[in-house]
Order: C-alpha cells, then structure tokens, then sequence
C-alpha cells in the first residue's frame, strides 16, 4: 500500500549544527533547520526504478576520507514504518520530502570527534540514486 504513495527517492544530506543540538537546548529542529542545510539531489528517482528501498548502499566521504560506509538494511525504522508512524500525526501530500536517517560513522561519533570546518568538501553517495559534493563555507 505505502508504495503507492511514494513518488520516489533522492539523495538528503542529513547535515547538523551540533552546537545548536548540544548546546542550545534542541536535538533535531534546530540542529536540522539552517539555511542551506539538508541539499536533495542530484534528482528523484521514480520507486519503479529502485525495487527495494531497504538495500542501498550508502556512504558519505569529506576531503576524500570514508566516514560513513552503510545500507538501507540498517535503518531503524524502514519506510513503510515510517510513512504509517507520520501519517497519524501529519497529513502528508505530494511533493513531501521525508529525510530518514543516516548511517552509522558521524563526527560526532568519531574518537577523537572530527566536526565539519570551512573549506571541507563532502561527497554523498546512494546506490541508484545519485552522488552530491558539497563544500563547507562560512555561515
């Protein structure tokens, strides 16, 4: 049922503010809420092309090193799960875009905690779905 309401899958990088998560007396709004956060694309990519939205490989790289290396097996919730939890608090509609998590292998998770610095450049990869490059710059 859910995949009919699905239009397709793109490629979000999931950034956070940790200082504002951390510091600032909030985890997910405003660690996820600021401008130019959360880029979509390369393009959506129509459901009948990926038959299985539960096995993709995922990674994420800055300045060329491997930090996340993942698939959508792992997620905690998967997407049927997550359009059924949403829908009983929210209506949802078409045009929706709905991030769902990232792997493991953060900075913050990092020993010694490794934070994004002006002049970095991240590459984010999704199987079927695209590759982003985005660089770090003064807010």
């Amino acid at each position: 049922m859910w995949r009919g309401i699905v239009a397709g899958y793109c490629v979000v990088n999931d950034v956070s503010e940790r200082d504002f998560q951390l510091r600032r007396s909030g985890q997910w709004t405003k660690g996820k809420s600021c401008d130019t956060f959360g880029p979509i694309g390369p393009w959506l990519v129509t459901r009948d092309e990926i038959p299985d939205p539960q096995n993709l490989t995922i990674y994420l790289e800055v300045n060329g090193k491997r930090f996340q290396d993942g698939s959508t097996k792992t997620m905690h919730f998967g997407v049927a799960t997550i359009l059924s939890h949403l829908s009983q608090f929210m209506s949802l509609h078409p045009g929706d875009i709905i991030s769902t998590g990232t792997p493991p292998g953060v900075g913050m998770g990092q020993n010694p905690e490794v934070y994004l610095k002006v002049g970095d450049v991240m590459e984010l990869g999704l199987q079927g779905l695209g590759v982003q490059y985005q660089k770090v710059v003064a807010g």
